[in-house]
């Protein structure tokens, strides 16, 4: 299924709801098929964590009686994160391409170390927002990035996870903007330490968070973990700059999950990111023109990243 929040409009007081997508046009409001699981109080993660309950929705989804179930149109409401509540976000480095490049543009060469262990960093889980305007305080726009990523959801809890029963954890699904100041960011990294105020700010989520069995098909069994067969784009201003696929990331999220989860508890709903994909940023797109030809995000611009089996994810930029 794909599971999203929203906010209905021309109400005096609108509150966020769910619905489940069952086009890419149309959706059925939760509550209207699950009156005894879903209230105000209900947050993502009760529905993340109830194995019932997401039986009870994919079966009625699959079965005739969901022609009977009233229909809305997804564009006549204002889509929120689908996440209301997020306690941890990390966001790994999985992507060969876009390390080697981004080494490259410090004056480094490709580390050895990328293919000992997959690595990630902490994120700042109470800067996330969803589709639609994303305000960016005006000290973070020089240099002022996108990164064209894909976040898994986890679904239960667990610790010391072996790679081999990690995809067993993820829920579902969604894509991720990881906003970055590269100005800051490249003056912070000289420290070694890694991203702090640079990526400190923004982070759009969405719009959906798709369940695994909508990716059969798309689903590539290795030793390793699962690989997803998903393409992904983004465009700025509707001029295409980014183009990848899911599949080409070099650790898989059951390695990834199999990393973090040493000795570490993993809970419902941690956000993990996959890393940014080959050409998924201006970073990246840059480091092959001249200084002249560089491109950053401003503005007013229109960032759309698209895939071809999660949805679209869209934010306009504001500077405040």
């Amino acid at each position: 299924m794909k599971i999203f929040r929203y906010l209905p409009r021309n109400t005096t007081k609108p509150a966020p709801c769910f619905g489940i997508a069952i086009t890419d046009k149309s959706f059925i409001i939760l509550s209207d098929i699950c009156k005894d699981y879903i209230s105000e109080k209900t947050s993502i993660i009760d529905i993340i964590s109830n194995p019932s309950l997401n039986d009870k929705i994919n079966h009625i989804i699959s079965s005739p009686q969901i022609d009977s179930i009233k229909r809305h149109q997804i564009d006549e409401v204002d889509l929120l994160c689908p996440l209301d509540k997020i306690s941890s976000l990390r966001d790994a480095y999985a992507f060969r391409q876009h390390v080697k490049t981004s080494r490259e543009n410090r004056g480094l060469k490709m580390i050895a170390e990328f293919d000992f262990f997959p690595v990630y960093y902490y994120s700042n889980h109470n800067a996330v927002s969803g589709p639609g305007l994303i305000e960016i305080n005006k000290f973070f726009l020089e240099k002022l990035d996108y990164e064209l990523e894909v976040a898994i959801i986890i679904g239960k809890k667990g610790i010391n996870i072996d790679s081999k029963d990690a995809d067993s954890y993820i829920y579902g699904f969604s894509i991720m903007n990881d906003f970055s100041s590269r100005q800051i960011q490249m003056n912070e990294m000289k420290l070694n330490l890694g991203p702090a105020k640079g990526k400190d700010f923004a982070t759009s989520i969405g719009p959906y968070i798709v369940t695994k069995d909508e990716l059969i098909d798309s689903t590539i069994k290795t030793k390793n973990g699962n690989h997803y067969d998903i393409e992904l784009s983004c465009e700025i201003n509707k001029i295409k700059y980014s183009s990848d696929n899911l599949k080409n990331m070099n650790w898989t999220f059951a390695q990834i999950i199999s990393q973090i989860s040493k000795g570490t508890m993993l809970y419902p709903g941690d956000v993990i990111g996959s890393g940014t994909c080959g050409t998924g940023c201006l970073y990246e797109i840059n480091s092959s023109k001249n200084i002249s030809e560089h491109i950053w995000l401003n503005d007013g611009d229109i960032v759309n990243i698209l895939t071809d089996k999660i949805g679209n994810l869209t934010n306009e930029i504001k500077i405040v």
